[in-house]
């Protein structure tokens, strides 16, 4: 109950300071006041509960929240921010690294993943068959909230 109570804490302090940002309106942070800012809040929250209390499983988590929501803040800020498809899987292939670095387990969805990313950044021309990639993603870009949703029901789902 204890971890359960410090994951809650983190996420409370996160927020808390996020919406008082908000209210101040300090003109330094104004580029922090968007729904990508919640998601990097949450996904911090997620990491700095699975470090201090030693309770590895919700790093994939926070690293794909926290991943998901630097990119998103970053990639209309920003002009040099890469915006391809290979950052998805290398997002989730580094939540599976940094979780084979503590837990020792899940080195293969890690290599598979980031070696995907590595042929998305670095091949010069792709197969005419790896244009379903680009729909896939187009589609979970449109989509993401119901996926959000969905992976939400289905994690209530799996623990009970």
């Amino acid at each position: 109950m204890k971890k359960q109570n410090a994951f809650a804490g983190y996420l409370l302090i996160g927020l808390g300071l996020y919406f008082l940002l908000r209210q101040l309106n300090i003109s330094y942070f104004t580029a922090f006041y968007s729904w990508p800012t919640i998601l990097i809040i949450i996904g911090a929250a997620f990491l700095l509960h699975s470090y201090l209390t030693k309770d590895y499983s919700n790093i994939i988590a926070g690293v794909i929240l926290l991943g998901l929501g630097i990119h998103f803040h970053s990639k209309d800020r920003y002009s040099f921010w890469i915006d391809d498809w290979a950052v998805y899987p290398m997002i989730v292939g580094l939540a599976f690294l940094l979780k084979y670095i503590k837990t020792k387990s899940g080195i293969l969805p890690a290599l598979v993943l980031l070696g995907i990313t590595g042929f998305g950044f670095f091949s010069t021309s792709n197969p005419s068959w790896f244009s379903f990639i680009y729909t896939l993603i187009s589609w979970i870009e449109q989509y993401w909230p119901i996926i959000l949703v969905i992976l939400g029901v289905y994690l209530l789902k799996k623990r009970s």
